[in-house]
């Protein structure tokens, strides 16, 4: 029985985020992708991206995987339940609510986004790749675009978003969901140690990590990013925890 996947972008990123993905997972999977664009916070993300897997029969296997942000709307989704999910994927993620340190960051963010759109999301371009690509002007001048389509507003929202999201370090002991946790090398917006966290806390976690590539691992390395979504659809067929 063929699986469901859905993927869940990260902030900044519409469906596009995975567009250098998905074709390679032709046949493997029914591929839905949530919206992360209109909501306040993280749990209406949650809410909406159940919603889009609501007519999944119960007896088909579904896959969730959240890139950066992302991850931590499939960790509410867990939270809150929902219908039962085989695997899971957290790509460039975390579990870790914000620190205040980050919140003050994501303040001034918010205004520097109010002032220059464009400039700060070409900055964000440059610091969420690795350094290796910067030379490529076409790879930049698409991670530029990619980051620009989602709209100033929309990016607000996403930090405020981001910046009231959960903690969810004490429930990973008891989810035992079959997870790979995945990471590019050189990830400097969620660096590996928050990837080799959320494997150490979860009982039923694998880590892979992603080289050549900083924190847009679909973007940078789409043909390891789907290696790793085959594997993880792999994981469907066993029962259900």
């Amino acid at each position: 029985m063929k699986p469901v996947l859905l993927l869940i972008p990260g902030m900044l990123n519409t469906a596009a985020v995975w567009r250098r993905v998905t074709p390679l997972l032709e046949g493997r999977a029914e591929i839905r992708i949530a919206d992360v664009q209109t909501q306040d916070s993280i749990a209406a993300m949650a809410r909406d991206a159940w919603a889009r897997i609501a007519d999944v029969p119960d007896h088909v296997p579904v896959a969730l995987c959240g890139f950066s942000m992302g991850g931590y709307v499939a960790l509410e989704m867990l939270a809150r339940g929902g219908r039962p999910v085989r695997a899971l994927g957290l790509l460039d993620s975390s579990c870790r609510p914000e620190s205040a340190e980050g919140a003050a960051l994501r303040e001034k963010t918010i205004a520097a986004i109010e002032r220059d759109f464009d400039k700060v999301s070409a900055g964000i371009s440059q610091f969420a790749t690795d350094p290796a690509r910067h030379g490529d002007e076409d790879f930049m001048a698409a991670m530029r675009a990619l980051l620009r389509e989602i709209g100033a507003e929309a990016a607000i929202r996403q930090n405020r978003a981001i910046v009231a999201r959960a903690d969810h370090r004490a429930a990973l002991a008891a989810l035992r969901l079959p997870t790979l946790v995945m990471c590019g090398r050189n990830d400097r917006i969620t660096p590996p140690a928050l990837s080799e966290e959320l494997a150490a806390l979860m009982p039923a976690a694998r880590l892979e990590w992603i080289d050549d590539a900083g924190h847009m691992t679909p973007i940078e390395q789409p043909a390891r990013v789907a290696a790793l979504l085959a594997s993880l659809l792999d994981m469907t067929q066993g029962d259900t925890p």
